[in-house]
């Protein structure tokens, strides 16, 4: 009997800003929240955004005056809006009218030779051959150089791309723990996880204590690393600048690092650890191995997750030079403009609309899943449930990056494994689909096709899709995590998120079966019993994972477990509830702090306790245990 993985908590940040309490979600249906919830996600972007603080019972703005939280939020809500979701790019990421970009050049001396003085240490490890150096003095020194010369002038130039999805502009997550010059997709995976475990209002030392320490698993990476100066970035460019290498941007770039991260500072876990990588399918890879793994048996917990911070000048000129993403000049192009302005960069990404490119974006999610015996047992929060994740390579390739017939097997296997857990009439009039939709002319084309042939195929005569990214841009690897933890907010508020910068639905989009919706779709929060994930990376990485809503999964729970347990679990539930709501509170209110437990109670070998059958540690309740079940009866 398969255990079914269920959601018992969820946390992150992108450009909508917190992922837990669906602030994110919230932040992009704004228009559609109720008073007292839009005030509350306004409340939690402006302390995340050092717009306001709380202290001795009273709200203060950025001058540190005292307001009413209404005409505090009044003052500042605009600025709010304006400096989330997809905008321009900020000066806080890089200068956009100066992107560094030396240029190369061959020189000679008119005349007379090139004569310079420079400091002694400024001079090359290997002199050319036509320098002639002399001493001048202390550290100084004469060069003369006959004939030519090859040298490089510092130069800029300006952004042909200058949309991004950023974090909320204030937000500094290495501000709030001891970041010591992690690399900043590193500093979002601490606040990340930390969000998820809060959120989840059951603290993860009595999780730990129920369960042996190698039923816990952590499933997390990106796709590209860390590739800002303090990792893999610095690595490669520090040394044609002439900066040093530090000790830290090798380990430190590994695209598995949020998973080692995870373990070392946030949970010291001595589990298993995992950190897959299928490019834009990454945070789908790692879901998969962990429903995988907690469906077999193997692990009882599973925190999952990805984090990926692309906003840098070379990631976004690697991905231009690719013409993947939209430049500002087909943007021009696109609407007939001499010149873009906010509101224009904002509507930069525009899935199965007519389109010029994707739009980059940043973000860390996590979600926390335990299997449904334990979620009951401990009285967890369920926001959902994973019962599968799919994944199709494209077979045979002309171009690596062009998409193929993998999602075509993904996804029709997602949507029949919803018809086998919930029935025909779930699938067919209670679902909905979160696309890959990344703005481009291609994938408009193909992944519309590929969504509406299932549906086709399903009987399903007008399938809603939304498109995610037209808010927050593409964070690559993490953008599976984007649309699950954004998802779980439809069965809280009951909208699906329009597609609001698509005005109409390209001529080439295929849509016999499907439904675009350009506003925000109300379904209800019973409405929908199910969302399938789609992802189509390039590659041929394709996943799709379909979601069960916490009212379907509550039905299949009590099926297996009975309505006793049922009931016992949800007054058991009251407490998870209380602590998560505290947390919430105190989140709004800027005044919680990552979990960070550097040199915090670590083990050496000679700590152990260790037998034939069994290894006990000091920390943890129970051991774990050295004696197996034998996979291989039939051949022993």
């Amino acid at each position: 009997m398969s255990q079914l993985p269920v959601i018992v908590g969820f946390g992150g940040i992108n450009p909508a800003g917190r992922a837990s309490s669906h602030h994110a979600y919230r932040r992009v249906i704004l228009d559609k929240l109720d008073a007292h919830s839009r005030q509350q996600t306004l409340l939690s972007l402006a302390t995340l955004m050092n717009l306001a603080s709380y202290k001795d019972g009273h709200y203060l703005n950025a001058k540190g005056e005292t307001l009413p939280l209404d005409e505090l939020l009044t003052q500042v809500g605009q600025q709010i809006i304006d400096n989330t979701l997809i905008r321009r790019i900020h000066p806080d990421w890089f200068d956009v009218d100066a992107v560094m970009f030396n240029r190369p050049a061959d020189i000679q001396a008119s005349g007379e030779p090139l004569r310079f003085q420079l400091r002694s240490r400024h001079m090359p490890q290997q002199v050319p051959d036509n320098w002639e150096v002399r001493p001048l003095g202390p550290g100084q020194v004469e060069v003369t150089i006959s004939g030519r010369s090859e040298v490089i002038f510092p130069d800029s130039k300006t952004a042909q791309v200058q949309s991004a999805g950023m974090l909320p502009t204030g937000f500094a997550p290495g501000t709030l723990y001891q970041s010591r010059n992690h690399p900043r997709n590193l500093q979002m995976t601490v606040f990340a996880a930390s969000d998820a475990l809060q959120s989840s209002g059951v603290p993860f030392e009595r999780i730990a204590a129920r369960v042996k320490p190698d039923q816990i698993g952590v499933y997390a990476s990106n796709s590209i690393g860390q590739l800002d100066d303090f990792g893999f970035g610095g690595l490669t460019k520090f040394p044609a600048l002439g900066k040093r290498t530090t000790s830290k941007q090798m380990p430190l770039g590994y695209a598995q690092m949020p998973a080692d991260f995870v373990n070392a500072y946030v949970l010291g876990n001595v589990g298993v650890t995992s950190g897959a990588l299928g490019a834009c399918a990454t945070f789908l890879y790692n879901l998969r191995n962990a429903v995988n793994d907690i469906r077999s048996g193997a692990r009882k917990v599973a925190l999952v997750g990805g984090s990926d911070a692309p906003v840098t000048p070379e990631i976004i000129e690697g991905f231009r030079a690719m013409g993947a993403l939209a430049e500002d000049k087909d943007l021009l192009a696109l609407d007939g403009l001499s010149q873009l302005g906010a509101d224009d960069y904002r509507r930069a990404c525009r899935p199965f609309a007519n389109n010029c490119g994707f739009t980059i974006g940043e973000s860390s999610q996590f979600v926390l899943l335990m299997s449904d015996d334990l979620a009951l047992e401990m009285g967890a929060q369920i926001f959902g449930s994973v019962p599968d994740v799919f994944v199709n390579a494209d077979g045979y390739k002309k171009s690596i990056s062009a998409p193929g017939v993998g999602n075509y097997l993904c996804l029709g296997k997602a949507a029949g494994m919803v018809r086998t857990l919930l029935g025909e009439d779930a699938l067919r009039q209670r679902s909905f689909v979160q696309a890959h939709g990344t703005s481009t002319p291609q994938n408009r084309v193909t992944e519309s096709h590929v969504l509406n042939e299932i549906a086709r195929a399903f009987g399903i005569e007008s399938w809603p899709v939304a498109a995610i990214k037209s808010y927050l841009g593409h964070s690559q690897g993490t953008a599976g995590g984007d649309q699950l933890t954004l998802s779980l907010g439809t069965w809280q508020y009951g909208f699906i998120p329009g597609i609001h910068t698509t005005p109409q639905i390209a001529d080439d989009v295929n849509s016999s079966n499907l439904l675009f919706p350009h506003q925000h779709l109300e379904v209800g929060p019973q409405g929908m019993d199910a969302v399938l994930l789609n992802a189509k990376g390039f590659g041929g990485n394709n996943a799709s994972a379909p979601v069960l809503s916490p009212k379907a999964t509550e039905k299949l729970l009590e099926r297996r477990h009975g309505g006793q347990a049922m009931s016992a679990w949800r007054k058991q539930r009251e407490a998870a509830l209380g602590a998560a709501a505290a947390y919430e509170d105190d989140a709004c209110k800027g005044l919680t702090r990552p979990i960070y437990r550097y040199d915090n109670g670590v083990l050496e070998g000679s700590d152990l306790q260790i037998s034939d059958r069994e290894v006990r540690l000091p920390g943890y309740e129970q051991p774990v245990s050295l004696i197996e079940d034998n996979p291989f009866k039939d051949m022993c």
